[in-house]
């Protein structure tokens, strides 16, 4: 067995036995002997940051972490099986690479993939926050507390934004206190934009500040950031149609230019003979 092989085959038995030692605690629903995740599970899971993850990617009560340790030990034994068909093949010390990066990329990509639709969420959240302002910002006006804006907001808009000001209103109709709410969305929600927002809440609350005021500010500030982002996106694609026209349109065109010429080239060079 060549080296690169080995340490492949290596691979993959450490990664069998992780996957055990992560899965031994699992259990099938409606079976005696435990819940879903054990102590050990739970606590590989808090280890790889897999709740924080979740929570960030908003699939915090469907997505199980028994799901995702399942995911990450199926995804790390199919990077070790690709990399022992492909370690073998690849040239010198690249084999060494191969033997090791496919079966770290299979653990990771489930971490890759809540990753990107935290970043997603993230997005589309800060984007519905400018609306939401100039909202609460009405209800103050009118004297209303800011219960009764993430109500109206919750029943009347959807998305991210909706789903978090939903649970918000859910904690203030039990009776929570706003300043513990505050706090809590804060945590399922991070980012300054939404800090921002819950710190003139709770300023207002605190020291009688005007909050319509504060909130048409800043709802004006996300507006003038999101366009500049906007406008940093357009100035960055402009270069790159550039490279695509330069490194794909002329050589096509060029091409084909060429090969009416190679086509027609007795009728061209007939005067010439």
């Amino acid at each position: 067995m060549s080296p690169p092989a080995a340490l492949a085959a290596l691979a993959a038995l450490l990664l069998a036995a992780a996957a055990r030692e992560l899965l031994a605690g699992l259990a099938l629903p409606g079976l005696p002997g435990g819940g879903v995740l054990d102590r050990r599970a739970a606590g590989a899971a808090l280890r790889l940051g897999l709740p924080a993850r979740i929570r960030r990617a908003g699939l915090e009560g469907r997505l199980p972490l028994a799901a995702v340790l399942l995911a990450k030990a199926c995804g790390g034994l199919a990077g070790t099986l690709v990399s022992l068909a492909a370690a073998p093949a690849a040239p010198g010390r690249i084999s060494l690479l191969v033997a090791f990066g496919f079966p770290v990329a299979g653990f990771l990509a489930p971490d890759a993939l809540l990753e990107r639709r935290a970043r997603l969420r993230a997005r589309r959240l800060r984007g519905a926050l400018p609306d939401a302002c100039d909202l609460l910002a009405v209800d103050a006006t009118t004297g209303r507390g800011p219960a009764a804006g993430f109500a109206e907001i919750a029943a009347a808009a959807a998305g991210p934004l909706a789903d978090e000001l939903r649970v918000t209103a859910a904690e203030l109709s039990c009776g929570r206190p706003l300043g513990a709410v505050l706090r809590s969305l804060r945590a399922r929600a991070p980012g300054s934009e939404m800090a921002s927002l819950c710190a003139s809440i709770e300023r207002s609350r605190r020291y009688g500040s005007p909050l319509a005021e504060q909130l048409r500010r800043q709802s004006s500030a996300l507006r003038r950031d999101q366009r500049r982002l906007v406008e940093e996106h357009a100035a960055r694609a402009a270069p790159k149609i550039q490279l695509v026209i330069a490194l794909v349109l002329v050589p096509s065109v060029l091409l084909m230019i060429a090969a009416a010429l190679v086509a027609n080239a007795d009728i061209l060079l007939s005067g010439f003979v």
